[in-house]
């Protein structure tokens, strides 16, 4: 069995609070995840002091102000990130943070077993040629790119020493709560087959029912924002899983990867005992006598599946009867 990577994104939803952040992580461990991931950024080095908020963002917060002040709100230390992952450990989970400018890079590069990359730096050449050379396995969101863009941030790392077999290339829609028409999940397998790359799937719409449908369609990594609590304030609580949620969802997951199975149609073996139950053999109609010619008007198909398979059935008409049969009787 593959198991799908899933990754509890609680992104910002800490809202700068440490022991916020700990208790994202305590959820992350109840529900299963195999990563819980945060964002690691300095607002200066990230966003124009000017910088306009999303959409979304002032949806979801309420609050009027620059993309920058609501950021600098959100930032984690160097000392925040190292208590959470000493916490990550203490309790079982691995630890995952996505760097927003090149210190954050440097920051994490020592402290990851992978690297993700965010659907906002896709386009970003120096900052994806700075991540080619960590020489990590890379996780790549699509968010806001066409396929063409998509190529050409993967050329940027496999010229800048990167293999292609370890880039995962995560379908994304870049909208808070994604609508389900513009999920467009098929352009997940669009990207597998023109990159031939590992895919994925990260996800923003609402509830549990797109990540798990994506598993089915091969996606090798989930990544889904969670929160406590989805009336808090910050810009993504809205659009994240609370607790209870996110359990549902790795247990769905975990569920559907069984599953799958291996793909080869034959029976299983739970199902070989009703064989003999549920299929039908040639029986005798009426009494048959032996030296009786055997034809549509004295033998019929019943059950159980024991006896001569009906689909010899142009064989056994017209044969001749080797013994007395009794109505009923296997053939």
């Amino acid at each position: 069995m593959n198991k799908t990577l899933i990754i509890a994104e609680a992104g910002v939803n800490h809202n700068g609070s440490i022991e916020l952040a700990k208790k994202l992580v305590d959820s992350a461990v109840d529900a299963g995840v195999d990563y819980v991931k945060f964002q690691t950024f300095k607002a200066e080095q990230l966003v124009s002091k000017n910088a306009k908020q999303a959409s979304y963002q002032i949806e979801n917060t309420g609050i009027k102000e620059s993309q920058y002040q609501m950021l600098k709100k959100l930032e984690l230390t160097h000392d925040n990130h190292h208590i959470l992952i000493d916490y990550c450990k203490q309790k079982g989970v691995k630890f995952l943070s996505t760097a927003f400018d090149f210190d954050s890079i440097d920051f994490l590069k020592d402290k990851l077993d992978f690297y993700k990359i965010p659907s906002g730096e896709i386009t970003n050449y120096p900052y994806l040629v700075k991540v080619a050379k960590l020489q990590l396995p890379i996780v790549m969101s699509t968010g806001m790119a066409n396929l063409q863009e998509v190529k050409d941030a993967l050329a940027v790392l496999t010229s800048n020493g990167i293999d292609k077999n370890d880039v995962t290339v995560l379908h994304c829609n870049t909208e808070y709560p994604t609508p389900m028409k513009d999920v467009n999940l098929l352009a997940m397998k669009t990207i597998e087959k023109e990159l031939g790359v590992a895919i994925g799937y990260s996800d923003h719409t609402l509830g549990i029912e797109i990540p798990i449908a994506a598993v089915t369609l091969g996606a090798k990594v989930i990544e889904k924002h969670f929160t406590l609590d989805k009336t808090m304030e910050g810009p993504d609580h809205k659009a994240s899983l609370e607790p209870q949620e996110l359990k549902a969802m790795v247990k769905a997951i975990r569920t559907i990867e069984t599953a799958l199975g291996n793909g080869i149609k034959k029976p299983s073996k739970s199902e070989q005992k009703n064989i003999s139950v549920a299929r039908k053999s040639i029986v005798a109609l009426t009494d048959i006598a032996k030296g009786d010619i055997l034809t549509e008007d004295n033998i019929t198909v019943k059950r159980p599946g024991t006896g001569t398979s009906p689909m010899k059935w142009d064989q056994v008409i017209g044969s001749i009867a080797a013994k007395n049969y009794k109505t009923d009787e296997l053939i």
